[in-house]
């Protein structure tokens, strides 16, 4: 989802219109369908639109968000999801129940305190410091790890491999851990 500005002469002078566009694959190839239309941004800096797209798109998809934000993109974001939802208030009348005998567990694995850890690497350039100084992927992606660990869950290197298995790791660096041994991780 992002935001589109057209633009139409009227009577010799140009209104400006913005509207947040979605990309959808047709069978004459990819095209823009329009979900909303926000009017003029004008004095909203063009920064800002993809900001405002993705807040729109997560609150259509029924994300609320835990931020504040202005009393303006409020309203966007809910004449947006009335309009999306055809003029209806979401989940109107409807009840959500949920039957926890039947709820399953598959795979938990731990992931908001290795997302924290990893943000915090990344905002530090901890990856461009170590090669920098000549360390290769694989050791920055190790020492990334063991660091990780050592904050989360201090235990010994044999234990961080069993540790790395049940969290999240593998998901948030996008990296196969499954030969991770004691050995690996000594020989950075």
């Amino acid at each position: 989802m992002f935001i589109k500005r057209t633009q139409r002469i009227l009577r010799g002078k140009t209104h400006s219109n913005h509207l947040v566009v979605e990309s959808v694959a047709t069978e004459s190839g990819p095209r823009h369908r329009v979900i909303y239309s926000l009017g003029s941004l004008g004095p909203a800096p063009k920064a800002q639109w993809l900001k405002l797209a993705h807040h729109l798109q997560d609150s259509l998809g029924g994300q609320e968000s835990f931020l504040e934000h202005s009393v303006q993109k409020q309203a966007w974001v809910q004449k947006a999801t009335l309009t999306a939802k055809g003029k209806k208030k979401p989940n109107a009348g409807k009840e959500l129940r949920i039957d926890l005998e039947k709820v399953e567990v598959e795979e938990a694995r731990e992931a908001g305190t290795i997302h924290v850890g990893h943000q915090i690497w990344q905002r530090l350039g901890l990856d461009q410091l170590l090669a920098e100084v000549g360390f290769s992927h694989k050791a920055c992606l190790l020492t990334q790890v063991m660091t990780l660990n050592r904050l989360i869950e201090p235990s010994s290197e044999l234990a961080m491999s069993q540790w790395v298995a049940r969290s999240a790791l593998q998901d948030i660096l996008k990296e196969d851990f499954s030969r991770l041994t004691k050995i690996d991780s000594i020989a950075i």
